[in-house]
């Protein structure tokens, strides 16, 4: 089996220089860059990266839009490392394409676990690979591309689903009527378990909510489950 390579985005040298050691000792194949502009430089050359960690507070541009301009590109796992421990620099990385997150000061030995744990799924070939079946989900006169990640109302507007949306709403859309619980729902998500004070499922659940509320008939498709979740309660078209 090919030694996995991860790239390492940091402009701090000093954590930047842990990072490569903690990983090198894990016997992966590491490489180092300091900004958006060395990184893309790094992918370029290195077409067999495996994960990309990233700082989110990065010199020039910033690991968000990184994130972004990386997924349009490449389609490799990538885990944010950030100070920043909100709510809403989480959401928008998973939005954006992050695969996972880790709040600094972080433990070396979660991180490698993590890495781990994604690199493998990234192989398996993901989520997201095993999702599309080149078909188009119809209910209450909405459809959801499963390639695209499209959403389309009943009067024809069609917007793109952040990663996280879809999938929570392909897991709903999958079992009508079942509860899902937060600890399933961001494990579909993510692919990691829930924290503790962690509302990036009911901050998903409630964007999704939003979509559907452009059409008056359909606004309440999603119902919530006081103490256990959230359940689809629309109908599936057969």
């Amino acid at each position: 089996m090919q030694t996995p390579v991860i790239l390492i985005v940091e402009d701090e040298d000093v954590t930047r220089l842990n990072l490569v050691s903690l990983f090198e000792a894990e016997g992966y194949k590491v490489i180092e860059a300091i900004d958006g502009d060395d990184m893309h430089d790094k992918l370029t050359n290195n077409d067999d990266v495996n994960l990309v960690v990233m700082d989110i507070n990065l010199p020039g541009k910033n690991g968000l839009i990184l994130a972004r301009e990386l997924r349009q590109k490449r389609k490799v796992g990538l885990i944010f490392l950030t100070g920043r421990d909100n709510d809403v620099d989480r959401i928008l990385g998973l939005e954006i394409g992050a695969d996972d997150y880790i709040t600094k000061p972080f433990n070396p030995r979660e991180l490698t676990i993590r890495a781990r744990n994604l690199i493998t799924r990234t192989a398996l070939g993901g989520e997201e690979s095993a999702l599309e079946t080149n078909g188009v989900i119809t209910f209450n006169g909405w459809e959801l591309d499963e390639n695209s990640r499209c959403l389309t109302s009943p009067n024809g507007d069609a917007k793109r689903l952040p990663k996280g949306e879809y999938r929570a709403l392909r897991l709903m859309l999958d079992s009508p009527g079942r509860i899902f619980s937060r600890e399933q729902l961001i494990k579909h998500m993510t692919g990691r378990e829930l924290r503790a004070n962690d509302r990036t499922v009911d901050v998903t659940i409630r964007r999704i909510r939003k979509h559907f509320e452009s059409d008056n008939s359909t606004s309440e498709l999603i119902s919530t489950i006081h103490g256990e979740g959230y359940r689809f309660i629309g109908k599936i078209d057969s």
